[in-house]
């Protein structure tokens, strides 16, 4: 399984469309995702304090783009998803917060 943060806004328009796009795909052109390994530290880093994110549980296999791992940080393989995020890939979506990190 790979995982993503989305926002709650993202993830009901994804629901309306049937495929999930993200600002990123538009920029860099994929959607950047998480093992589980990963998920923790991604969340306290870009999404600390957030109350409006939706946590995606995505199966690798039911995917019908590409699947890259890429270097992100030196030494540390990240997947990539190379297209929209078709909802039959998602097998869950929970609502997830992350706290806000220590003393502030």
């Amino acid at each position: 399984m790979i995982y993503h943060i989305a926002t709650r806004t993202d993830w009901d328009t994804s629901l309306a469309t049937g495929i999930y796009i993200t600002d990123s795909l538009h920029r860099e052109g994929f959607i950047h995702c998480s093992t589980h390994e990963q998920l923790a530290a991604t969340a306290v880093r870009f999404f600390a304090g957030r109350d409006d994110l939706v946590l995606l549980q995505i199966d690798p296999t039911r995917l019908d783009v590409d699947l890259r791992y890429e270097e992100g940080e030196p030494g540390i393989l990240f997947p990539h998803l190379y297209g929209p995020l078709d909802l039959s890939a998602v097998i869950a979506a929970h609502p997830f917060q992350v706290a806000p990190p220590p003393g502030s």
